[in-house]
């Protein structure tokens, strides 16, 4: 019985001792080192417009009305919490695209893939420059604007390959939405 009791205290100080170090000063030691290292990561990639949180660099979010530039559809409704793909095949997943493809006014068989389909987590940020630039259209009606001018605010918001090499060409949203809002707001006088 001795035994059972020392063995059974060694085992609490060591449980103890492990959850003091890796669930409190681990955790923060890393939350620490996220705020010196990558103070703007850490806190979301907040972006700002005269102080005031617009969205996030990193995650997607709805756009409604034909002024703006729509991101890539959400099948968790841009919710973070519940970021994640549909799942949707077969008959569900071409009636799904088909709603979308008639939401945007596109057709299915020449819209760009990431306008009629969500991606895994549903919150990319980013759109292909194909994409965006079917947009113009409708966005530059929309605001009473030459649609030469919001194509070329297109063009300036498309970020090549990453390295020259990873991945596709891209236009962050929310900033090109941004860009958008600046170009037709009044000057201030």
């Amino acid at each position: 019985m001795h035994s059972f009791v020392k063995q059974s205290w060694a085992g609490l100080r060591a449980m103890l001792v492990l959850t003091v170090a890796f669930g409190l000063l681990y955790p923060a030691l890393v939350w620490g080192v996220g705020q010196v290292v990558a103070r703007d990561q850490a806190a979301g990639s907040l972006v700002r417009v005269h102080g005031t949180v617009v969205g996030s660099s990193l995650l997607g979010q709805e756009w409604n009305g034909d002024q703006w530039f729509h991101g890539r559809p959400s099948a968790s409704g841009y919710a973070g919490d519940t970021s994640g793909g549909s799942n949707l095949s077969g008959a569900a997943l071409t009636a799904e695209v088909a709603k979308r493809a008639q939401a945007a006014r596109l057709n299915p068989a020449t819209a760009p893939a990431d306008a009629l389909t969500a991606s895994g987590s549903g919150l990319d940020p980013d759109v292909s420059p194909a994409y965006a630039l079917s947009q113009v259209p409708r966005v530059a009606a929309a605001r009473g604007l030459a649609p030469a001018r919001v194509r070329a605010l297109v063009v300036a918001h498309t970020a090549g390959r990453q390295l020259g090499f990873l991945g596709q060409p891209r236009v962050d949203v929310l900033q090109l939405n941004l860009a958008l809002d600046a170009l037709a707001a009044p000057a201030a006088g």
